[in-house]
């Protein structure tokens, strides 16, 4: 594990810059996440947000700068809310296991039935994908993503497009899973109302710099 002081980091970025072509994204980004902790990545449109959690995935490099995960890092990820083909055929649980091995021992079986709970799927797990409300597929998402363990999940405005009880079901999920299986939370979004109400941390991307603080004390304006 990475440390700080007394904080105990499970992501550690150093001067981090991104450049396409002549475009500056962002230019040393130097920004830290503790361990169990629960982070709004806010900003406008355009401000590189998406490439920041694609060089932290590792789909692209950076021009400068570096990024340290903690040893023990396991990344979990939820996108963005996708509309499925009314054809699609597998059920959610048939989903939920292509993130599985594809010999579906009775350990594996068990694995799959308790995402199903934890993620409150039990009862529709035959219910086809294409035929699942919104707020369903983005926990199946989830539920595809916790089987393999993560202790670090990073969504990509997952609630997007989502009804309000949708969101808050999936937000209460997050909640769940940081306080009681520690899992760090890095959270892509606009809305900023529900970062204040589910959110410990922010990081404001806008600029080409970053700004971190509590959620609590957040404004928008970046100067």
């Amino acid at each position: 594990m990475v440390s700080k002081g007394d904080a105990e980091l499970i992501l550690d970025v150093n001067d981090l810059s991104m450049r396409f072509d002549t475009k500056t994204i962002f230019e040393k980004l130097n920004f830290h996440l503790e361990e169990g902790s629960m982070t709004a990545l806010l900003g406008p449109n355009g401000t590189g947000k998406t490439t920041l959690i694609r060089i932290l995935m590792g789909m692209l490099a950076p021009v400068e700068g570096s990024y340290k995960f903690a040893s023990d890092v396991r990344l979990g990820y939820v996108p963005q809310f996708r509309n499925i083909d009314s054809e699609y055929p597998l059920s959610i649980r048939a989903f939920i296991e292509l993130n599985a091995p594809l010999f579906k021992t009775k350990k594996v079986r068990e694995k799959v039935d308790y995402q199903l709970a934890e993620t409150h799927l039990t009862s529709i797990q035959n219910t086809r994908m294409s035929e699942a409300s919104g707020g369903q597929k983005q926990r199946v998402y989830l539920a595809q993503a916790l089987l393999d363990h993560p202790n670090m999940i990073i969504l990509d405005e997952a609630t997007a497009s989502l009804d309000p009880v949708a969101k808050t079901e999936l937000m209460d999920l997050l909640k769940h899973l940081n306080k009681h299986h520690k899992i760090t939370v890095l959270f892509v979004t606009h809305d900023i109302p529900l970062a204040k109400k589910y959110m410990t941390n922010y990081l404001y991307l806008n600029k080409g710099t970053v700004r971190q603080g509590k959620m609590s004390e957040f404004k928008e304006d970046f100067a």
